[in-house]
């Protein structure tokens, strides 16, 4: 059976404290610009090219019954499962700028045997952001 489907990958949702103080957070450190933040500060995006990046709250009595609470990290030696990766021409200077404005430094940017500098930091909610080149 053919099919007409051509799925495009339009959002990745984050799943935070505070919508308000995320999205100005990522703003901030990681250099994206508010998309939107509505009025009940319980959706935010990001622009971040074709996929938008969106944020809304952990606890949601809306989703949660559907389908099941958010699970948070409850230390450094725990992450989430899946970790938000941003990709920079000048991985040093992001990262110094992330964690000067507000991320917690996880490992320094080094280069890898696979051909692409990379470095991790948490943002503000513990969530696990990987700042890297572009694989050569």
């Amino acid at each position: 059976m053919a099919s007409n489907l051509n799925p495009k990958y339009a959002y990745t949702v984050v799943y935070v404290t505070d919508v308000a103080k995320s999205v100005a957070f990522y703003a901030k450190a990681f250099g994206y610009h508010v998309r939107r933040l509505d009025d009940s500060r319980r959706w935010g995006e990001l622009e971040s090219g074709q996929t938008t990046i969106a944020f809304t709250p952990a606890k949601q009595h809306e989703t949660e019954d559907l389908t099941g609470k958010v699970q948070i990290p409850h230390s450094d030696h725990q992450r989430n499962s899946v970790e938000v990766c941003f990709d920079y021409s000048d991985v040093d200077a992001a990262y110094k700028r992330a964690v000067e404005n507000g991320a917690v430094g996880v490992s320094e940017p080094e280069d890898k045997e696979w051909g692409q500098k990379v470095g991790y930091v948490r943002d503000i909610d513990g969530i696990v952001v990987r700042m890297g080149s572009h694989v050569r």
